[in-house]
């Protein structure tokens, strides 16, 4: 046990050493898409998760997850997203033994927008659109029966009209379970990559050097973003169920999650969530996000249903956003 908190403490260690630096990065940074959680049971428990992703959802959460799958999985999700946008996810676990591999799509689109100008503020008949996307791949071993790592590597494109930027980020987590109680205590390091700067025709000008000159070939220079690299701790335990200290049942569980989060382009914040199963059928869930603009409560449940050797977990998830519109998230996960 001593060896395994060691090597949990080492790593909690190394993402606080590369995580100093960057916090002096405060400001704007590039694919802001990367900060939307990806499933309803995240969205519904305040997104205190990089504990409790023990699925194909640690895609996103904490890679190290993975290595908690014991079958095929797949996840489809969706939400309705601020301003009419849409975002969608798609992932794949497979568990092999003690490792795991994992595959997912994410993105971010909107609908075709009329473009005006100052001449025809009414509309010019040209439309544009504009999109995010981020493809990943994942890794994850079981080390011992307690202790898991995960990583992934992920190719991040966002475009605007004719404008395009394109980048890289990598993810690196851990997962140790304690034994007692349903204890967990993990990390995840998650988008760590390059700058992303847009590049396109659009940004190509005639300069004129001078009155009667041809024109000659310009660039408009954009500035470079960094990723929206965040170092995530959590822990997750179970108030009620089999394995509680607290209060034993064969039929009920009740986990509760605390995240912390530290991002380089925003102050600290907290993720709190409870969770509620009963006789692994029927899920009820609520949540809160301290310190997270317009966010606070989020709440939500699922539904299991099993089918011969498979299964599909349908999970809703209402997340508030102050002044702006609810979120409503749907997911549907499917176990093979």
């Amino acid at each position: 046990m001593r060896r395994f908190t060691r090597l949990w403490h080492t790593s909690l260690f190394m993402g606080m050493t590369f995580i100093a630096p960057l916090a002096a990065q405060q400001g704007s940074t590039a694919a802001q898409f990367l900060k939307i959680g990806i499933d309803a049971r995240a969205a519904a428990m305040g997104e205190a998760a990089v504990a409790t992703a023990a699925d194909v959802s640690a895609l996103y959460w904490n890679p190290a997850g993975l290595a908690r799958s014991s079958a095929l999985t797949v996840l489809i999700s969706h939400a309705a997203w601020i301003s009419d946008l849409s975002h969608n996810f798609i992932g794949i676990a497979i568990p092999l033994g003690d490792n795991a591999f994992g595959a997912s799509l994410t993105s971010l689109t909107m609908g075709e927008t009329e473009i005006t100008t100052l001449e025809q503020p009414q509309g010019t008949g040209s439309f544009y659109d504009a999109s995010d996307f981020a493809l990943q791949i994942s890794y994850a071993r079981r080390m011992t029966d307690r202790l898991m790592i995960g990583v992934s590597a992920k190719y991040i494109r966002q475009s605007i009209v004719n404008e395009v930027a394109t980048g890289v980020a990598f993810d690196i987590g851990t997962s140790l379970d304690i034994g007692i109680s349903g204890l967990r205590l993990a990390m995840a390091f998650t988008n760590y990559g390059t700058g992303m700067q847009m590049q396109g025709d659009d940004l190509v000008i005639p300069y004129y050097p001078g009155p009667a000159s041809t024109p000659i070939k310009a660039f408009l220079e954009t500035r470079e973003f960094p990723m929206p690299t965040n170092f995530r701790i959590g822990i997750a335990f179970e108030l009620i169920g089999q394995r509680s200290l607290f209060l034993s049942s064969e039929s009920s569980t009740v986990v509760m999650a605390v995240d912390g989060n530290h991002p380089i382009d925003a102050v600290e914040r907290g993720n709190f969530g409870l969770e509620y199963v009963w006789d692994r059928l029927i899920t009820l869930r609520a949540g809160y996000k301290y310190r997270y603009p317009e966010q606070g409560w989020s709440y939500g449940g699922g539904v299991r249903l099993d089918a011969g050797g498979s299964s599909i977990n349908i999970d809703y998830a209402l997340t508030q956003f102050g002044v702006l519109d609810n979120v409503h998230r749907f997911s549907f996960q499917f176990g093979f």
